[in-house]
């Protein structure tokens, strides 16, 4: 596999012509050299109806099975195949911030390890977000913030950048939904690397259903948000992160 400065991972399940329209976005906007790892639960997803579709662009797509169910297996059998400098995890359904990835990329370049698409920083947003899961996640972000040494306003984002760095000096533990996203920015900043956050906009999808299961998900969200505090409060050091990789 070529080495590239950039992998986009990006979790489908039954997403159908979406990803055709979202390809055709990469396609115009990034301009950063990079592949596409669509990362699948089943055999039957609806992917493979447009495969044929993918030899009309100009950058390396490949599907990626998933060897358990999920996005949380799905995102970490992508970051386990990659080779490229960093990784971006987007979300299929999002057709409005494909034109940041050059500027995330641009501040992995300056020196970042974990880049954020923020929504509670001035220029991002968060719209049509269910009422229970906004003020969970606008609660989370806010304290973890305040209370913590976690440079970033938006910690639950699912969206955002990983150096590869970063991703070979610690193990992922989460095994359920986007908690992996949470986990490796608080070991990030518990290895005191640098993080940088970018404004993002966010609308709740007006097609298909969400996967996203706020209160099965929660107590592994839980055990991240309190691994940050800790770190802030207890002065975990980074000796910790790469030897255990937990608490």
């Amino acid at each position: 596999m070529k080495k590239l400065p950039l992998e986009i991972i990006v979790p489908i399940y039954n997403e159908g012509d979406k990803i055709i329209k979202l390809l055709n976005l990469f396609k115009t906007k990034v301009n950063t050299p990079f592949r596409v790892l669509f990362c699948y639960d089943l055999d039957s997803d609806n992917v493979f109806d447009y495969e044929n579709y993918f030899n009309k662009f100009n950058f390396d797509i490949e599907l990626v099975k998933n060897p358990n169910r999920g996005p949380c297996s799905a995102i970490k059998r992508g970051f386990s195949i990659g080779n490229s400098d960093c990784v971006i995890v987007y979300p299929a359904d999002d057709f409005l911030n494909v034109n940041i990835i050059d500027q995330i990329y641009y501040s992995f370049k300056n020196g970042n390890d974990v880049v954020v698409a923020s929504r509670f920083i001035k220029g991002g947003t968060m719209k049509g977000c269910p009422i229970v899961k906004s003020i969970l996640v606008r609660l989370a972000s806010t304290t973890l913030y305040l209370l913590s040494s976690i440079p970033v306003r938006d910690a639950s984002n699912g969206f955002r950048l990983f150096s590869r760095k970063l991703l070979n000096t610690v193990t992922i533990e989460s095994e359920v939904g986007f908690a992996y996203s949470l986990e490796l920015l608080t070991k990030c900043n518990r290895l005191k690397l640098k993080i940088a956050e970018i404004p993002a906009q966010w609308e709740e999808r007006s097609e298909g259903s969400s996967r996203f299961k706020i209160f099965k998900w929660l107590p592994e969200y839980l055990h991240w948000y309190f691994y940050g505090l800790k770190t802030t409060w207890l002065k975990k050091g980074p000796e910790d992160v790469i030897r255990k990789g937990k608490d």
